[in-house]
C-alpha cells in the first residue's frame, strides 16, 4: 500500500522548513543589518555630539591644545573601536585619532568634501571620498562656537566590524528558528502517531475487508472520533464476518436439504427404470417419491416465505380478529395426525371472544407452525396445551407440549434458519428447519416478542404476544 499521504506530509514539512528558513534568514539578515547599523549610528552620533560640544569647543576656545585634544580623542576612539577626525569646513583634516603625529603632511585633504552629501541623515555608508579601503559607517556633528561654524567631528567605524555584532543577533534568530522547527517536528511526529497511523491501520483493514477477509480487528481503543470510528469498523467487520458465515451455512443447508430428497427421487426412478424395483413394489416407492416431492415443495414455500421478510420487515395487512377462534380452527387442521399419534388439545382460552390487532393470515401461520412443531416432538398419548391470557393491553398466547424438550445449548439457536436439534430423538424427521425462523420473523414484523421455555425430557412452551384490540376496522400499514 502506497503511503502517499505520509510522503505528502513529510514533503510538506520539509518545504515548510526550507521556506521558513529562507524567509527568516533573508528578512532577518536585511533587517538586522539595517537595525544594527542604525543602532550603531545613533551611538556614534551621541559621542560625536559630545565631542563637538565639549572637547572640540574647548580647543577652539583655546582652553586646550590640539595635542591634548588628540590624546583625549585617541583614548575615546580606542574605546569606541573607531576613528575620530576633526575637519574644517573646507575638508582639511585637522586631527586624526589613528595618526600618532599631527603633522599637516600626514593629514589628508578630503577632495570634493561637502557636508550636504550626508543628506537629511547624520550618517552615511561609503569609503568616504576614497579615504578608506573598505566601507565605513561615517557620522558627523558640527562644531559651533559663538554661533559660528568652526568645523566638523567625524567618526568612522568599519562596516565589517559592525556586522560582526549582527552575527550574534543572527545566531539568536537561527537558534530560535531551529527550536521552532524542532518543536514543529515533534508535533509532526505526534500527528503521525495520533492521526496518520490510526488512519493508515483503518485503511489497511478496510482493504482487507474489501478483499473478503473480515478477521482483522483494528487495535485502536480511544475515547475520541478515531476510537469511535475504529469501534464501528470492528463492529462492521464482525457483522460482515457473521453474515458471510451465515450465508455459507445457509447455502450449505439449502443444498443439503434439496440434495437429499432429489437423490432419493433420482435413485428410486432409476431403479424402477432399470428393473431393479419390480412392478409389484413400485407403488410403495412411488409413495416415497411423492413424500419427498412434498418435502421439496414445503422447503421451497418456506424459503419464499422467509424472503418476504427483509431488513425493513414485511408489509402487514393489520386487522382486528378473534384469536381464540383462530386457535380453534387451526387445531382442527391437525385432527388426522393427532388421532394417529393419540394426541389431544387442552384449550384454556380467555373469554368467548378475544380480539387482537395483527395480520390475521401471518399470525395463523405462527399458530400453525408452533402446533406443528409441538406435535412433531410430542410422545404418543400426550397432550398439547394452548392458552390465551390478557394482561396490560397485550394478549399472551402459549403453546405447550410434554414432548422431548430442547437441549439447553440449543435454545439460543432454534430461531436460526435450517437449524435442527438432534432429530434422532424424534419420530418425525420431515422438518426443514425453517418453521421457527418464519415464526420469529413474523412476530418481529409485528414489533412483538416470542420466548421459549424448555426442559429436556419434560417439554417445551412457546409464548408470544399480540396487541389487544376492541375495534373491528381493517387498517393498512
Amino acid at each position: 500500500m502506497k503511503k502517499l499521504l505520509l510522503w505528502k506530509l513529510i514533503i510538506g514539512y520539509i518545504m515548510f522548513a526550507i521556506v521558513g528558513f529562507i524567509i527568516v534568514s533573508t528578512y532577518s539578515a536585511n533587517y538586522s543589518a539595517e537595525y544594527t547599523k542604525e543602532l550603531e549610528a545613533n551611538r556614534l552620533h551621541r559621542e560625536a555630539n559630545l565631542i563637538a560640544t565639549s572637547y572640540a569647543a574647548n580647543y577652539y576656545d583655546e582652553d586646550i591644545t590640539l595635542s591634548q585634544l588628540h590624546d583625549t580623542l585617541s583614548s575615546l576612539a580606542t574605546y569606541l573601536d573607531a576613528t575620530i577626525w576633526l575637519v574644517d569646513p573646507n575638508g582639511q583634516v585637522l586631527l586624526d585619532s589613528s595618526q600618532r603625529t599631527m603633522a599637516a603632511s600626514f593629514l589628508p585633504q578630503i577632495e570634493d568634501f561637502n557636508i550636504v552629501d550626508f543628506g537629511s541623515n547624520y550618517y552615511r555608508t561609503s569609503n568616504f571620498y576614497g579615504c578608506f579601503s573598505e566601507d565605513q559607517l561615517s557620522v558627523f556633528s558640527t562644531i559651533t562656537v559663538d554661533f559660528k561654524l568652526q568645523g566638523y567631528v567625524l567618526i568612522h567605524r568599519p562596516i565589517n566590524s559592525i556586522l560582526k555584532e549582527q552575527t550574534l543577533f543572527l545566531d539568536i534568530v537561527y537558534a530560535t528558528l531551529g527550536i521552532f522547527l524542532l518543536v514543529g517536528f515533534l508535533l509532526f511526529l505526534l500527528f503521525i502517531h495520533e492521526i496518520y497511523w490510526p488512519i493508515y491501520i483503518m485503511n489497511k483493514a478496510a482493504k482487507s475487508y474489501a478483499d473478503g477477509d473480515f478477521s482483522k480487528q483494528i487495535p485502536i481503543h480511544r475515547n475520541d472520533e478515531l476510537g469511535y470510528l475504529s469501534a464501528s469498523f470492528n463492529y462492521m467487520a464482525n457483522e460482515l464476518n457473521t453474515l458471510e458465515t451465515d450465508q455459507r451455512k445457509f447455502i450449505s443447508n439449502v443444498s443439503h436439504d434439496f440434495r437429499s430428497p432429489l437423490t432419493s427421487i433420482k435413485g428410486y426412478v432409476e431403479a424402477m427404470l432399470d428393473g431393479t424395483i419390480p412392478p409389484e413394489m413400485q407403488e410403495k416407492y412411488l409413495n416415497i417419491i411423492v413424500f419427498e416431492t412434498e418435502r421439496l415443495s414445503k422447503l421451497t414455500q418456506g424459503l419464499l416465505e422467509l424472503n418476504k421478510y427483509g431488513s425493513h420487515g414485511s408489509m402487514l395487512d393489520v386487522s382486528n380478529f378473534d384469536i381464540n377462534q383462530m386457535i380453534k380452527s387451526t387445531c382442527l387442521t391437525f385432527e388426522g395426525i393427532c388421532k394417529e399419534k393419540r394426541i389431544s388439545f387442552h384449550l384454556i382460552l380467555t373469554g368467548e371472544n378475544l380480539s387482537v390487532k395483527a395480520d390475521e393470515s401471518k399470525i395463523q401461520r405462527v399458530v400453525y407452525n408452533l402446533i406443528d412443531n409441538a406435535i412433531k416432538f410430542s410422545h404418543h398419548d400426550s397432550e398439547i396445551t394452548i392458552e390465551t391470557t390478557e394482561k396490560n393491553g397485550k394478549v399472551f398466547i402459549s403453546v405447550k407440549d410434554t414432548g422431548i424438550g430442547i437441549p439447553k445449548e440449543s435454545l439460543s439457536k432454534i430461531w436460526e434458519r435450517f437449524y435442527k436439534t438432534d432429530l434422532s430423538r424424534g419420530r418425525d424427521k420431515k422438518g426443514s428447519g425453517l418453521g421457527l425462523a418464519i415464526v420469529k420473523e413474523i412476530i418481529q414484523a409485528h414489533d412483538e416478542n416470542i420466548d421459549v421455555i424448555s426442559t429436556e425430557g419434560v417439554g417445551t412452551e412457546f409464548i408470544f404476544t399480540l396487541p389487544l384490540s376492541n375495534g373491528k376496522s381493517r387498517i393498512k400499514q
